[in-house]
C-alpha cells in the first residue's frame, strides 16, 4: 500500500550504512521523545504532565493527535518512504485508533505512547517494505519447523523461551530486532549491533513508568521477545489489549480471521533471519491460544509447545500484571470490572485450545504438554522431553547453555509479584468451575 506520491520524488530506497554504523536507526520515538527530565524526576513529573494533559482536553485540545491518517503522513515524512506493503493492515489500524480514542482513557501520557508506538510500527513498516523491494532474497526465505511456545499466561512461558532460546543454534526473536528490525539484522554484528544500545536506552523508561514491572516479567534487549511485539506491525494483535482498554478492537478482533497476523509474522521471521540465520525459531506467545488454527495455516510444520498451570493461580497474575502494564497510561482503574476482563479472556482461550485439539487429530504429534510443576522443579528434563518429542538433537553446548541460564535465573530473583484472587473481584469456586473442562483435559495440578 503506497500513500500517493508523484513517480521520483522519493528518496533512494538504500540502507544508509553511515547512519547504521552510527547507532542512528530511525525508530521507536519518533515526532515525540520524552524530555530527559522526566527520567530523573520521576513519577511526580508524570502526574504534573498528566495534570496537564486533563486541563488541555478540558479545553477542547488533545494536545498529541491519534488522528490514523496523520499518523501514516507522519510517518511518511519521518522515513521518506509511502509504500507499507499489504494493504490489510490499514482497516485494523483505523479501528484500533478509533478504539484509542472512545475506549481507552488515555491521560496525556498514554496519548503520548500511543502515538508514539504507532509511528514506531507505521516506520518499520515502511522501512521493511522498502528492504523487501530492493533485497529480493528476504521473500525467498523458508521458515522451516519454527518451535512456538504457549500456554494460560503466568504458566512459565516466559521462562520456557528464554531457556530454550539458549540453543546457540537456534533463532529467537531478541527485544532489540523486533523493536528495530530494519535494516535486516547480520550474523557479524548480531552482538554489538547498535540498535542494542538503543533499546536499553529505551526500556529504562519501563521504570520510570512502572516501577513494579520487574517483579511481574523481565524485558531487556538482548532476551526473546514474545509474538505480540511481532504481530502488532498487522495491527492485528493481542499486544493492544494487554496495555489498554480498547474494548470495541478487542470485540471486534476476536471476530477476525488471525491469518494475516500469521503473514506479517512469518515476512517478519524472514526479514530477521535473511543475513542471521539459526536452526530453527524458537517463538513465544500465550495469545497463540487464540488463533491456532491461524498458526497451523501459515505454519503447517509448526511445533507447538503449551505450559499449563492451576489457573486459580494465573489469573490474580496475570489481572496484577494487566493492572502495571495500563496504570500509567489511563485514568483509575476499576479492578473487578479488569478482573472480569482477564477471566473472560482466558477461559475462551483454553477453551478454544481444547476445542481444536479435540478436532484436529492430525496435529496430535505437533504438540508437546508441559505442566508448571513439573518446569519449576527440573527445566532441564522437561527441555530433553520437548527435545525428544519433535525428534531434535540436544547437543552438549547447547544443554550447557541452558543449566548456567537456569543457574543464573532463579524463579522471583528480582522480588516476589502480590496478589489475590480477591482483589480482582474473582470468586475461586466460580473460577475453578469455568476452567473445568480445561483443567481436566490435561490434568492441570491443583496449586495450594
Amino acid at each position: 500500500m503506497k500513500q500517493d506520491r508523484s513517480p521520483g520524488t522519493g528518496p533512494e530506497l538504500v540502507i544508509d550504512q553511515q547512519r547504521r554504523e552510527s547507532g542512528e536507526v530511525p525508530g521507536a520515538g519518533e515526532g515525540f521523545r520524552f524530555p530527559p527530565l522526566l527520567a530523573t524526576l520521576g513519577h511526580r513529573a508524570l502526574d504534573n504532565l498528566n495534570s496537564f494533559g486533563r486541563l488541555l482536553l478540558k479545553d477542547g485540545r488533545p494536545f498529541i493527535s491519534l488522528d490514523p491518517d496523520y499518523l501514516v503522513e507522519k510517518s511518511c515524512r519521518l522515513t521518506g518512504l509511502t509504500d507499507f506493503g499489504e494493504p490489510d493492515f490499514s482497516t485494523p489500524f483505523r479501528i484500533l485508533m478509533r478504539s484509542f480514542v472512545e475506549d481507552a482513557r488515555l491521560n496525556l501520557l498514554g496519548r503520548i505512547t500511543v502515538a508514539t508506538e504507532m509511528l514506531r510500527v507505521l516506520s518499520n513498516r515502511l522501512r521493511m517494505t522498502r528492504d523487501l523491494n530492493q533485497f529480493p532474497g528476504i521473500a525467498a526465505e523458508r521458515i522451516v519447523r519454527p518451535m512456538f511456545i504457549t500456554g494460560l499466561p503466568r504458566s512459565g512461558t516466559t521462562f520456557l523461551h528464554a531457556l530454550l532460546a539458549q540453543d546457540p543454534a537456534c533463532r529467537a526473536p531478541q527485544v532489540w530486532e523486533a523493536m528495530h528490525p530494519s535494516p535486516p539484522p547480520e550474523t557479524a554484528s548480531y552482538l554489538v549491533d547498535p540498535r542494542i544500545a538503543r533499546t536499553r536506552k529505551e526500556l529504562a523508561w519501563i521504570d520510570v513508568l512502572m516501577p513494579d514491572f520487574d517483579k511481574c516479567h523481565t524485558i531487556e534487549a538482548r532476551l526473546p521477545q514474545e509474538c505480540i511485539a511481532i504481530t502488532d506491525h498487522s495491527f492485528l494483535s493481542y499486544v493492544f489489549e494487554s496495555m489498554y482498554f480498547v474494548t470495541s478492537y478487542r470485540r471486534w478482533h476476536d471476530r477476525q480471521d488471525k491469518t494475516p497476523a500469521y503473514r506479517c509474522h512469518r515476512n517478519f521471521l524472514k526479514h530477521l533471519q535473511w543475513h542471521c540465520p539459526g536452526s530453527h525459531w524458537v517463538l513465544k506467545a500465550p495469545s497463540h491460544l487464540m488463533a491456532l488454527d491461524a498458526l497451523f495455516r501459515v505454519y503447517p510444520d509448526a511445533q507447538v509447545v503449551v505450559t499449563h498451570r492451576d489457573p486459580l493461580k494465573v489469573l490474580p497474575s496475570c489481572a496484577s500484571f494487566a493492572r502495571v502494564l495500563r496504570a500509567p497510561f489511563t485514568g483509575p482503574i476499576d479492578l473487578k470490572e479488569l478482573g472480569g476482563e482477564v477471566s473472560r479472556r482466558w477461559v475462551d482461550s483454553a477453551n478454544l485450545l481444547t476445542e481444536l485439539r479435540g478436532t484436529r487429530d492430525d496435529l496430535a504429534g505437533n504438540f508437546c504438554d508441559v505442566g508448571y510443576p513439573e518446569l519449576i522443579r527440573d527445566p532441564l528434563a522437561v527441555v530433553r522431553r520437548i527435545y525428544r518429542h519433535f525428534g531434535r538433537d540436544l547437543r552438549p553446548e547447547a544443554e550447557a547453555a541452558m543449566q548456567r541460564f537456569v543457574v543464573e535465573h532463579p524463579k522471583d530473583k528480582r522480588g516476589a509479584h502480590l496478589y489475590s484472587l480477591e482483589q480482582f473481584g474473582l470468586d475461586a469456586d466460580l473460577e475453578r468451575e469455568k476452567f473445568r473442562h480445561y483443567t481436566e483435559s490435561y490434568d492441570v495440578a491443583v496449586e495450594r
